[in-house]
C-alpha cells in the first residue's frame, strides 16, 4: 500500500478546493458580463451598424469581458420611435437615434432640426460639442436616455419621383416626413401635405404611392435603396441630420462607474469615429445611387428655399431656448 504524506494530503485538498470553487468562480465571470443589445436601422456595411462594431471592439481591448454587445441590423426592432420606446422600457439597451425623433420627449432638441441654421458639418460640431449640447444631453437624461456623444448623419435632402427644385413645385404634393411639429410645419410651408411614416415603411410607401417624396440623408438614401422609388435627389441641405448614440438609463445606472467612464469615453471616441464613416459612405452612396438611375439636382431659388424656414424658427423658438439661442447657434 502506498505511503500518503502529509504533503500529498495537502496537495489534494488544494486541488479538491479548486475542484469545488471553480463551477462558482465561472458563474460569478459569466454573471459579470452583461448583454448589451443594440438596435440598428440597416445593414452590416452601414455607419449604423460599423460604429457599434467599433464600441464592441473598443470595450473588449479596454475591459475586457465586462460587455456582450449583441447588435441586431436592418431594423430588426423597428424604427426610431419605436426602438427609442422599447429603451425607455429597458428591452433594448442602445441604439443611435436622430434629434427629430427624441424630441418627441425632449422638445428642445428642435433647435438643432432648425431649417438652415447650421452651414455645415464643422458649424454643427462645435454647437453640439459646447454648452448648448450639454445642456440637451442633461434634458434627454431626465427622460429615460444616456446620451454619450452626438453624431452627424447628414445633411438631409428632398427626394422625389419626380424633378422637384423649387419651392413652389411642391405644392399638393405628399411628402413622407420624421413625425414631428416641426418638419410638418416645415414642408407644410411649400404647399405640401406632410405624412408621417416610419423609416422602415418609407419604401413601401413611395412604391405605392402613399407618398410622393420624401426627405433623407445620402448615406440613408443608398441604405433603404430609396432611389430605386424615388430616383431625383434635390441637394438642399436644408437641415444638419444630428443625433446621438445613447442608452437606456436603467441599464447605464446598473454598470460600475469603472464602466460608466470606459464606455463614456469610448462612445465619445465613436462619435467621431461615425462621422468620419458618415462622410466616407455618402460619396460610396451618392456612386451606388448614380449606378442605379439616381439624378442628384441642384436647387434653384434658394432664397424661396430659406423664406419657407424662416417662420419654422420663428414658430420653435419659445420652444427651443428663444430666438436669441438659435442667433446665437447661428452665428457660433
Amino acid at each position: 500500500m502506498p505511503c500518503i504524506t502529509r504533503r500529498d494530503l495537502v496537495k489534494s485538498a488544494v486541488l479538491g478546493a479548486a475542484a469545488l470553487a471553480s463551477p462558482y468562480l465561472m458563474k460569478n465571470a459569466a454573471a459579470a458580463m452583461r448583454t448589451v443589445v443594440v438596435a440598428s436601422l440597416l445593414g452590416e456595411d452601414k455607419p449604423e451598424t460599423l460604429v457599434w462594431r467599433y464600441v464592441a471592439e473598443e470595450m473588449e481591448a479596454r475591459l475586457p469581458g465586462r460587455l456582450n454587445f449583441r447588435v441586431v441590423a436592418n431594423g430588426a426592432l423597428g424604427g426610431e420611435k419605436q426602438v427609442a420606446e422599447n429603451i425607455r422600457l429597458g428591452s433594448v439597451q442602445a441604439s443611435l437615434s436622430t434629434s427629430s425623433t427624441l424630441s418627441g420627449w425632449v422638445p428642445e432638441l428642435q433647435l438643432l432640426d432648425l431649417p438652415f441654421l447650421f452651414r455645415d458639418a464643422a458649424h454643427l460640431e462645435t454647437v453640439v460639442n459646447g454648452s448648448v449640447g450639454r445642456s440637451l444631453a442633461a434634458q434627454l437624461a431626465k427622460k429615460g436616455f444616456v446620451a454619450c456623444g452626438f453624431i452627424d448623419y447628414g445633411a438631409r435632402n428632398l427626394l422625389a419621383k419626380t424633378p422637384v427644385t423649387r419651392p413652389v413645385e411642391m405644392e399638393g404634393k405628399v411628402i413622407r416626413v420624421i413625425n414631428t411639429p416641426l418638419h410638418t410645419r416645415l414642408w407644410s410651408a411649400y404647399g405640401a401635405t406632410p405624412v408621417g411614416i416610419p423609416i422602415t415603411e418609407t419604401y413601401n410607401a413611395l412604391a405605392t404611392g402613399v407618398a410622393d417624396c420624401m426627405d433623407l440623408t445620402k448615406s440613408a438614401y443608398a441604405g433603404f435603396r430609396l432611389y430605386e422609388v424615388v430616383p431625383f435627389m434635390t441637394l438642399t441641405g436644408h437641415i444638419r441630420a444630428s443625433g446621438v448614440i445613447y442608452f437606456s438609463s436603467g441599464f447605464w445606472n446598473g454598470l460600475d462607474p469603472e464602466t460608466q467612464t470606459v464606455l463614456g469615453a469610448v462612445c465619445a471616441d465613436a462619435a467621431r469615429h461615425f462621422n468620419r464613416l458618415i462622410e466616407e459612405d455618402e460619396e460610396r452612396s451618392m456612386a451606388l445611387a448614380r449606378e442605379n438611375g439616381a439624378t442628384f439636382l441642384p436647387p434653384e431659388e434658394m432664397e424661396a428655399w430659406r423664406a419657407g424656414a424662416r417662420g419654422v424658427w420663428s414658430d420653435f423658438a419659445p420652444i427651443v431656448g428663444g430666438m436669441e439661442l438659435i442667433e446665437t447657434v447661428q452665428a457660433s
